[in-house]
C-alpha cells in the first residue's frame, strides 16, 4: 500500500454507513476500547476504537439489529433499553460521541472525537412507537425497514419473502415511511424486496435523500441481496446514497483474491451507473458477515483507497465515496447551523477533505 493511500485516507473524512460493533457488545461484552487481533476476521471482531482511528475512520451509523421473535411491546421497550444503552457505552469508550444533527457531527469531530450516528436494522423495533414516531429519540437516525424476515412493515429481499404473498410495503409500511420522512429519519431501503423498495420509494418526499447503506450490486455479482441498475438511477435522481458492503458473499468472492479491489469494482459500477454523487461505504463490519479476502477490518480503509487509486479514480472522487457523499446528504436531512460548530476545525465539505488530526483517544490505549 502506497504511502499516498494512507495519507489520502487519513485526510478523508471516512463515514461508514452500517457497522454492526454494537452486536459482539450486547452478545459477550466485546470491549471497544481494547484493540483486538483481527485474525481470522470471520463473523465478528472487525472493529474496535484503537483500529478505527489507527486506519482512517472518522464516523459511523452504528447499528442496533432488532430480534424479531419478540411482542411488539417488548421489541420496543428492548430498543429505548438498547438506544440508552449504546449511548452509554460508546461514550465511556473514549474516542465517541452520539450526534443527532450536522452541527454536532462537526461539534464533536473538532473535539477530536469520532460522531456516532445511531441506526436500526429492522424497523419493527419501533412498531410499538406512536404512529408518528415521536417517541423515537433523536439520536436515532435511520430505519432499515426490513431485515431478513417479513414484517408488519414489509417483504425482505432474503429468500424468506417465499412466505408471503404480498412482496411489497404494506399500507402500515408506507405510513411510517411518512412519518420518518416527518421526523427526519433517514429510510434505508437496503435488504428490501424489489417490489417493496419501489413502494419505498414511492411513499417517500422526493425532497429528502433515500438510503441504500450495505449492499452489493447486481451489475456485478447477482444476489437477492445486491441492487440492480434501475435502483441505483432512481437513489440517484432521488439525491440519495449507496453504501457497498464488504461481505464476500455479496461482491462474489468470500475466499481469496483481493477483496479491496473486488470492492472498488462494485464502486466503479456503481458510479458508472449513477455518477459519483451516489457512492459510499457500509461494511457491515461485525455484522456476522465474513468480509471478502484482505479487508477484514478496520485496515480496510486505506487499501480500499489503494484500489480505488489503482482504478484510475481522482482524489476528489475518492474523497466523496469514503464519506464525502454520505455527509452531503447527513446535512441535508438534518442540517448543521452555522453557530453550532459548522464553520469550527476541521474544515468538512462535501468534497469530504479534512484536517487529518485523529480524534482524541484515552490514555494507554
Amino acid at each position: 500500500m502506497s504511502e499516498r493511500a494512507r495519507q489520502l485516507c487519513a485526510g478523508a473524512e471516512v463515514i461508514d454507513l452500517h457497522i454492526d460493533t454494537f452486536i459482539p457488545m450486547r452478545l459477550w461484552g466485546y470491549d471497544p476500547k481494547r484493540c483486538h487481533p483481527s485474525f481470522p476476521g470471520w463473523f465478528f471482531g472487525h472493529l474496535d476504537a484503537p483500529r478505527m482511528v489507527r486506519h482512517g475512520l472518522k464516523g459511523a451509523m452504528w447499528s442496533i439489529t432488532t430480534q424479531p421473535f419478540r411482542s411488539r411491546a417488548r421489541r420496543w421497550r428492548t430498543f429505548l433499553k438498547n438506544v440508552e444503552r449504546l449511548t452509554r457505552q460508546v461514550e465511556a469508550a473514549g474516542p465517541f460521541r452520539v450526534v443527532g444533527d450536522g452541527a454536532s457531527y462537526r461539534a464533536a469531530r473538532s473535539a477530536r472525537q469520532m460522531p456516532v450516528l445511531i441506526s436500526v436494522q429492522g424497523a419493527h423495533a419501533v412498531d410499538g412507537a406512536r404512529d408518528d414516531l415521536s417517541d423515537v429519540p433523536h439520536s436515532v437516525w435511520r430505519l432499515t425497514l426490513v431485515h431478513l424476515t417479513p414484517t408488519a412493515w414489509g417483504a425482505p429481499s432474503s429468500p424468506l419473502h417465499r412466505v408471503r404473498r404480498h412482496k411489497g410495503l404494506t399500507a402500515f409500511g408506507r405510513a411510517r415511511v411518512e412519518a420518518m420522512n416527518a421526523r427526519r429519519i433517514f429510510v434505508d431501503l437496503a435488504h428490501l424486496h424489489p417490489r417493496a423498495f419501489w413502494d419505498g420509494l414511492d411513499a417517500h418526499r422526493p425532497d429528502l435523500p433515500p438510503l441504500v447503506t450495505h449492499a452489493g450490486v447486481a451489475g456485478v455479482h447477482r444476489h437477492w441481496r445486491n441492487v440492480e441498475d434501475d435502483q441505483i438511477r432512481a437513489i440517484a435522481d432521488r439525491g440519495g446514497v449507496i453504501g457497498v458492503i464488504t461481505a464476500g458473499l455479496y461482491l462474489g468472492r468470500t475466499f481469496g483474491g483481493d477483496g479491496a479491489a473486488l470492492w472498488a469494482r462494485h464502486v466503479e459500477h456503481l458510479i458508472r451507473v449513477g455518477g459519483e454523487d451516489v457512492a459510499a461505504i457500509g461494511t457491515d463490519f461485525d455484522g456476522f458477515i465474513v468480509p471478502a479476502a484482505g479487508i477484514r477490518g478496520a485496515h480496510a480503509y486505506p487499501r480500499f483507497v489503494q484500489a480505488l487509486l489503482d482504478r484510475g479514480f481522482s482524489e476528489e472522487r475518492i474523497r466523496k465515496v469514503l464519506g464525502g457523499n454520505a455527509l452531503r446528504v447527513i446535512d441535508q436531512l438534518r442540517p448543521a447551523a452555522a453557530d453550532a460548530g459548522a464553520n469550527r476545525e476541521p474544515s468538512i465539505g462535501g468534497n469530504g477533505r479534512v484536517d487529518p488530526e485523529a480524534p482524541r483517544f484515552p490514555s494507554g490505549a
